[in-house]
């Protein structure tokens, strides 16, 4: 029987199975072991020490250590190092990037979260841990995910997360206004419709950028924090597919930040120059 572990308020765990049945668990640290719950804790702990230091936030550190990552990776092996893997054609995010996306989240207990692609589920998992489940909401523009995720999500104890099928661009409208929204794809600038639907005091977390990303943090009221380089793949939308780099989003993206840059240049200087050189032209 499956099981997973999550932390109690004692610092003991309460094991979740198929059956959604809970009892506890006691945790013995042992580094010859392959229990799930010992590898999760040499995990997170290789996180928020040299050379890595990448979790600092002590709550997003419980809720890693509570998430049963071997839930949402097939290679129990390797669940829990710090790697990328692939699941259906999507990347898995390696745990430290993880550890770093959630902290520029800066999620408090209650928060209404909107996590654009959802991919298998993981992320979520650990938010709904912050924040709890039913406060999550998650899209994916890829089917097969969505299904991936829900089925994770639940076998997991988490089956309060809302996953649904949507253009990421598109956000989930009914459901805001979010508190947070994560986006797990890379952009230029985040899509409007999600900028719309950000709390007053909201926040956005995003790769920027198409060759080389940042990630940053976006307020509604326009402040930028940056939290170093990352790499993602572009957000694509509805119809395009991996790989088809000239149809995906990334390369219209710099083409309208670019126009839209030359554009915001015009004003009357720029009017008075071309007005200039027009009648200069027909002096000649």
């Amino acid at each position: 029987m499956a099981e997973s572990a999550r932390r109690a308020a004692d610092g003991t765990h309460r094991r979740v199975d198929d059956s959604g049945k809970r009892g506890v668990l006691t945790v013995r640290r042992d580094s010859s072991s392959m229990d799930p719950a010992v590898l999760r804790e040499d995990m997170v702990d290789g996180l928020e020490t040299p050379p890595k230091e990448v979790l600092d936030d002590e709550a997003v550190s419980v809720a890693m250590r509570d998430v049963p990552r071997h839930a949402f990776v097939p290679d129990p092996k390797t669940a829990y190092a710090d790697r990328e893997h692939e699941v259906r054609g999507t990347r898995v995010l390696a745990p430290s990037t993880v550890a770093r996306l959630l902290e520029a989240l800066s999620l408090e207990a209650g928060d209404k979260v909107l996590i654009v692609g959802v991919g298998v589920g993981y992320t979520a998992a650990v938010v709904a841990e912050l924040v709890g489940d039913t406060n999550v909401h998650a899209i994916d523009i890829a089917r097969p995910l969505v299904f991936e995720a829900r089925e994770n999500l639940d076998s997991a104890g988490y089956e309060g997360v809302l996953v649904d099928r949507r253009d990421g661009a598109d956000g989930l409208p009914e459901y805001a206004p979010f508190d947070r929204i994560l986006v797990e794809a890379g952009v230029v600038e985040p899509p409007r419709p999600l900028l719309e639907q950000l709390a007053d005091d909201g926040r956005i977390v995003y790769p920027r950028g198409a060759q080389v990303q940042r990630l940053e943090a976006l307020s509604k009221d326009g402040n930028r924090e940056h939290f170093g380089v990352v790499s993602f793949d572009p957000l694509l939308l509805e119809g395009e597919q991996p790989g088809t780099v000239e149809r995906n989003r990334m390369a219209r993206e710099d083409r309208e930040h670019a126009e839209r840059r030359a554009h915001s240049r015009r004003g009357w200087e720029q009017n008075w120059i071309e007005w200039d050189d027009s009648i200069g032209h027909r002096s000649d």
